[in-house]
């Protein structure tokens, strides 16, 4: 299906697409219209790896299938209930990965946790707030 295989013996461990290690479920349609779902394990613009029981042999064509992602494919290899992924045109993975996505956290943005409920180092004004919130919500806060 691609111009380049998916794994060319002397470049093994050398591709040029970098690959996102995740754990995504995801689905391969094989050509006789039946579905497999598979774990993707990996994925880059160019191909992934994914588990799965009953994986089609080398040289089959499938459709992968994850989120807003439909690519055809070709089956490159398999072994060990897996299989690698030749996508017949490059992806934007970040539309597989969209949900993965950290963001970036503004430090001058406060941040907001769950109060402490009792503690020697509290102000009073803490400690007067946590027992408070102690008999809203039916506990009694420690120390007392």
């Amino acid at each position: 299906m691609g111009a380049h295989p998916f794994v060319d013996g002397p470049v093994a461990g050398k591709r040029s697409a970098k690959r996102a290690r995740v754990l995504l479920a995801a689905k391969l349609r094989t050509g006789s219209g039946g579905e497999i779902d598979v774990r993707l394990r990996d994925l880059s613009q160019k191909g992934a790896l994914v588990e799965g029981k009953s994986l089609p042999p080398p040289g089959s064509d499938v459709v992968f299938h994850r989120g807003s992602i439909t690519v055809p494919a070709r089956v490159a290899w398999t072994g060990e209930g897996k299989a690698g992924l030749e996508f017949a045109y490059g992806i934007d993975e970040t539309e597989v990965l969209v949900q993965l996505k950290r963001t970036t956290v503004d430090s001058a943005q406060p941040r907001f946790r769950r109060p402490r409920l009792y503690g020697e180092d509290m102000s009073e004004q803490e400690k007067k707030l946590a027992r408070l919130w102690g008999v809203s919500v039916g506990i009694a806060v420690p120390g007392e």
